[in-house]
């Protein structure tokens, strides 16, 4: 199929499919286009039939068909060639306006997993599929950083860039669908199981020096005899430490985490006779992660306070939070006709596991310990301080039939799901979080990273029960509905009942006009329900100890903290899509998203605070800690906002240029404050919910992302210049209002260079954030890292520079 030929069609589908191509400027026709060279579906129904996407139960849906919801399709083998991203998550940061993930620092295990949002809204309120099945969340709980506090989610970067065909980004409520967490939207990943070989190797730094990033990835898919096909993609991925600390070299180290991953994918499907087939995929990935904490300051130090030994460390240290990460994923189903209907059945397992080991450190108490002792004030300096793993078990049983005598065509869709999901929390070694001092010294623990303790372990499990029915009526060829409902019963919290309703009206043969309507829900999760740990946190300089309490004990029910319930939400989207040429679409969606309940977590209430009770005041007490936070359905949001689209294709010469303009502009506020009568009194109100955590909940994006990008292909060179901005946040401070931490919006750019040298090989060299931008400067004392800005926006890194070699064979 023709290039231009490929264009026209799909932009058709970008305009009456409702799919908007989101990548470097041109990937969409030509990475369509290199797959079907690549051994692909051959016809162009069949490739047209690729781009049906997450959000509809009907199969085998083309290009002519009407879909009412706004889907963004991502084709991933451009951006494995030649991205300036090496990982999935940052890839999509700087695609996908709707999308956001910013590295964090200072963060503790926040550092080492890339949590992901969508419209702005937290990341464990977008459900993650891989090939349509739901994807595990990872087992760590935000508990610092600049955004995504106190939420979980799922780590994209387990999946290697390689192993990827197509992300699909449903920028629309679909838990009636699909089931908890799916409010601000559904992200499918789709797997690659076409046939043939090809490798990429890449190499980047920032322009410091620092932050080495090195790829070596390959793919391999085999067809088998039968018909079948089965793909292998292994990755090994190394990033390098960076350091942004100033002055370089002082007590500090700010920046990216070091990281080296080892990642193997596999996916395929077999037929079993004529009527079913056998498909499966499945990951692994170990990781090793090293972050640093806040630095301890040397023996009469006055810049940071000082939990150290003169015997040690004299001149003060920087404890590293190094972090074993396992990830695990296996899908099995078959699926068949029986009859006329087409039914599925499926298992998926999930596994993510992070078990933390704090190096150059001490336990400060330990060393008191022997200097009292008659030593010279000694200590470990490094400590197992345990961690924490999550496993989901998934089954499902779909059956959906198309009916094309009744009305214009009608899809009809049911099915169940059972899902068991288990928390476990692993206590490290006594000097990791004993403080040999007694209650109260202020010493406990490996510096840096107190460890868990033996009242923090638990091994907890829920199970959950669904059923569903979605249908899709085609009223006439120009006119359709959707209706789909869900029912789920917890065995923590009860039972939910979801709607959704669509519809899209085609006015002319250019223009659709779409919208939705729907009721969802999220599930608190086991990591916000039984996560507790004892953790420091440096305000203004100077080291609290906190303890975050379960939900459910004894300091939590003292608090007049409530079981939690599921967070309930409304979802309403408004929009069009037009295509006035062929080569011209734009599409333009409305949206509004209200949260009630939305689990947050709270403000720290000191021990000496006239809102906590006498009671709650003992238990701190006797625990040594100076402040207790809790998660809480604490608040009621709204969410507003646009997404606007424009997509374009032209011959320039002998070349083609295809420019891409994608804007995301949205906000939250938030509408209730739903303080325990408890925490009331005094202070209580303001410190539940203080400036500052309110502005993680509505600021927690940039208010404005956009992007323009710029593709010019031409013989055997391809050109892309990408201008990526974002908009403005305002943090709270330590010190309240009216100190605000404002940062300005900046504009970034990327731009890379790639020549064939074959139809095989191809090199790409390039930049990213080529004018060098950083966040608005701040005062140290008032960011939540200690640094002289927040990680936000694009990061903190600065300019970097890259090259890949993509190999086909």
């Amino acid at each position: 199929m023709g290039k231009s030929r490929l264009w026209k069609a799909l932009w058709a589908a970008g305009a009456f499919g409702c799919v908007a191509a989101l990548a470097p400027v041109g990937a969409f026709a030509e990475e369509t286009t290199e797959a079907a060279q690549d051994g692909a579906a051959a016809g162009e129904a069949q490739e047209l039939e690729a781009i049906s996407v997450v959000g509809s139960r009907r199969y085998g849906r083309s290009s002519e068909t009407v879909t009412p919801v706004p889907v963004d399709v991502v084709p991933m083998a451009d951006i494995a060639a030649k991205s300036p991203q090496f990982d999935v998550a940052q890839a999509l940061q700087y695609i996908a306006p709707s999308f956001n993930s910013t590295r964090q620092t200072g963060a503790d295990n926040a550092d080492l997993v890339d949590s992901a949002m969508l419209r702005g809204l937290g990341s464990d309120q977008t459900l993650v599929l891989l090939n349509n099945k739901r994807q595990h969340q990872a087992a760590i709980v935000n508990i610092f950083g600049a955004r995504n506090r106190g939420n979980t989610g799922t780590d994209f970067n387990t999946i290697p860039q390689l192993a990827i065909e197509r992300i699909e980004i449903l920028r629309d409520g679909a838990a009636a669908q699909y089931g908890s967490d799916a409010i601000a939207g559904v992200v499918n990943v789709v797997l690659k199981k076409t046939p043939g070989c090809e490798a990429v190797a890449g190499f980047g730094q920032y322009s410091r020096g620092d932050g080495e990033n090195t790829l070596a990835s390959a793919y391999c898919g085999f067809e088998l005899n039968n018909g079948g096909v089965i793909a292998l993609t292994g990755e090994w991925l190394k990033r390098g430490r960076s350091d942004r600390s100033e002055p370089r070299g002082s007590p500090r180290t700010i920046g990216d985490t070091k990281m080296d991953n080892r990642t193997l994918f596999l996916n395929g499907e077999v037929p079993l006779g004529d009527v079913a087939h056998f498909y499966f995929s499945g990951g692994y990935q170990d990781r090793y992660a090293s972050s640093a904490a806040f630095a301890r300051g040397g023996i009469g130090s006055d810049d940071i306070p000082s939990r150290n030994s003169a015997a040690m460390y004299p001149n003060g240290f920087v404890p590293y939070i190094n972090g074993d990460i396992e990830d695990r994923t296996l899908i099995a189903g078959v699926w068949g006709n029986i009859g006329e209907w087409r039914a599925d059945v499926s298992q998926t397992y999930g596994y993510n596991e992070l078990l933390n080991d704090i190096s150059n450190t001490l336990n400060a108490s330990i060393a008191n310990e022997d200097l009292l002792g008659g030593g010279p004030g000694l200590s470990p300096s490094k400590f197992d301080a345990g961690g924490y793993a999550f496993t989901q078990y998934t089954t499902n049983v779909d059956f959906s039939r198309y009916l094309d005598n009744v009305l214009a065509g009608t899809n009809v869709a049911f099915g169940l799901e059972r899902r068991r999901e288990n928390y476990e929390i692993f206590a490290g070694e006594q000097g990791s979080w004993d403080d040999f001092d007694g209650p109260g010294g202020g010493n406990a623990g490996s510096q840096g990273y107190p460890g868990f303790q033996p009242a923090d372990e638990t091994d907890s499990s829920r199970t959950s029960w669904a059923a569903y029915a979605d249908f899709e009526f085609n009223w006439t060829d120009r006119f359709m509905t959707g209706v789909a409902g869900r029912f789920e019963d917890y065995d923590d919290f009860g039972k939910t009942t979801t709607g959704k309703l669509t519809s899209s009206f085609k006015a002319t043969d250019t223009f659709l006009l779409r919208g939705s309507a729907s009721t969802g829900f999220r599930a608190p999760s086991l990591q916000q329900r039984d996560f507790q740990s004892t953790y420091t946190e440096f305000v203004g300089g100077d080291p609290i100890d906190i303890l975050l309490a379960r939900n459910g004990s004894a300091v939590a029910n003292a608090a007049g903290i409530e079981a939690l319930r599921e967070e309930k939400a409304k979802s309403f989207t408004l929009g069009f899509a037009w295509s006035p040429l062929d080569n011209l679409t734009v599409t333009l969606d409305g949206y509004r998203i209200d949260i009630d309940d939305r689990v947050v977590l709270s403000g720290q209430f000191p021990a000496d605070s006239d809102a906590i009770s006498d009671e709650l005041r003992a238990y701190l007490e006797a625990e040594g800690v100076g402040a207790a936070a809790f998660f809480v359905n604490a608040v009621d949001t709204r969410t507003t906002g646009i997404d606007l689209t424009i997509a374009h294709s032209t011959e320039v010469g002998d070349g083609e240029l295809t420019t891409y303009f994608a804007v995301n502009h949205g906000k939250t506020e938030i509408t209730k404050v739903n303080v325990p009568a408890a925490l009331a009194g005094g202070d209580g109100a303001e410190i539940f919910l203080s400036d500052r955590e309110r502005r993680f909940i509505e600021d927690g994006a940039p208010s404005t992302k956009a992007t323009l990008s710029f593709d010019y292909a031409i013989g055997q060179w391809d050109t892309m210049f990408k201008i990526i901005h974002f908009g403005s946040q305002t943090l709270g401070s330590f010190s309240g209002p009216p100190v605000f931490l404002d940062y300005g919006p900046k504009t970034s750019a990327d731009v890379a260079v790639s020549y064939a040298f074959n139809d095989n090989i191809k090199l790409t060299v390039g930049a990213a954030n080529i004018f060098d931008e950083f966040p608005d400067r701040q005062n140290p004392d008032e960011t939540d890292n200690g640094h002289v800005f927040d990680s936000v926006q694009f990061g903190l890194n600065g300019t970097s520079y890259f090259t890949r070699l993509a190999v086909k064979f």
